[in-house]
């Protein structure tokens, strides 16, 4: 049987690798998109970060914040997901077609990208810094099982928004990690 921390990145690369995953997708939203197109790419996007701002908030920031030397970071990053969750509830309440629908996702977008940067360089070096390797891997293995667990009842949307939000070379790719994240799932589940 396969092991799940055999199969799961650090907590700091899955969290870069997240970062990558919504940066990719902001960058295919475009104002002259379809609305149907529009719509799927920001439920993508809306998803990913509800999920990533779960994750990080259940098992990241409690492990970072007794090690964390810049304070001044940690406390102004959950506050920065209580307002990125509403941004995201006013989008999903925006018709598409809408020009404040654009607005919404390129203020998320910009809201977004200093959160990563602050994390990316503050925040993440320093747990690499801070955390051993195996503590790292083991964080990292805990956020893999509750991301399954958060990912699971959301599997269909996540797969037809791609579908619908991503060129076909892109979906790929995209499917291919959902489809890695499902083949772990079945290797770690226990019989019944």
């Amino acid at each position: 049987m396969f092991s799940l921390k055999k199969l799961s990145p650090s907590i700091t690369d899955m969290i870069r690798f997240d970062h990558s995953h919504v940066m990719v997708t902001f960058h295919q939203y475009t104002g002259d998109k379809r609305p149907s197109v529009k719509k799927a790419l920001a439920e993508t996007i809306c998803d990913a970060l509800e999920i990533h701002a779960t994750l990080e908030e259940e098992i990241f920031y409690p492990a970072m914040r007794p090690l964390a030397g810049n304070q001044k970071v940690m406390e102004k990053s959950e506050p920065e997901h209580m307002e990125m969750r509403r941004l995201i509830h006013e989008l999903r309440n925006t018709d598409p077609r809408d020009s404040r629908h654009d607005e919404l996702v390129f203020e998320l977008m910009r809201d977004v990208q200093h959160h990563v940067a602050d994390e990316e360089t503050v925040l993440l070096p320093e747990a690499e810094q801070t955390m051993t390797k195996d503590r790292l891997s083991e964080l990292g293995t805990q956020m893999t099982k509750r991301r399954l667990e958060l990912v699971t009842p959301k599997a269909g949307k996540i797969a037809k928004n791609t579908a619908v939000g991503f060129s076909s070379s892109t979906a790929a790719v995209v499917m291919g990690v959902a489809g890695a994240l499902f083949a772990a799932r079945a290797f770690t589940r226990k019989p019944s």
